[in-house]
C-alpha cells in the first residue's frame, strides 16, 4: 500500500481488506478536499465583501447631516459605513 492514509486506516483497522481500507482513504480524502475547497471559496467571498470604513468619509457624512438636518451630528467608529443604512439611523447619531 502506497497511500499514506489506506496504510493509516489499514493500522487502525487492522480487519479491513486492502481494498476497503482505500475506499474509506478516499472518502476521507474527497471529505478533506472538499472542506479545503468551502474554506477557500468562503475566504474569497469574504475578500470581495470587504467595504471601506469611515475613515476619510465620516466628516463628509456628518456636513451632509449638517446641511440637510440643520444639527451636527458625530459620526461613531462603529456606526454602519454603508451610507443608506447610516442615513436609516440618522435620527440616533
Amino acid at each position: 500500500m502506497t497511500n499514506p492514509l489506506a496504510a493509516a486506516v489499514a493500522e487502525q483497522l487492522p480487519s479491513a481488506t486492502d481494498e476497503e481500507a482505500a475506499a474509506i482513504a478516499a472518502a476521507i480524502g474527497a471529505h478533506l478536499r472538499d472542506r479545503e475547497r468551502a474554506a477557500a471559496a468562503a475566504a474569497a467571498a469574504g475578500a470581495g465583501d470587504q467595504r471601506p470604513d469611515w475613515r476619510g468619509r465620516e466628516w463628509t457624512f456628518a456636513g451632509r447631516v449638517e446641511r440637510t438636518e440643520h444639527r451636527s451630528v458625530r459620526v461613531r467608529s462603529g456606526a454602519p459605513d454603508d451610507s443608506w443604512s447610516a442615513a436609516g439611523r440618522i435620527d440616533r447619531m
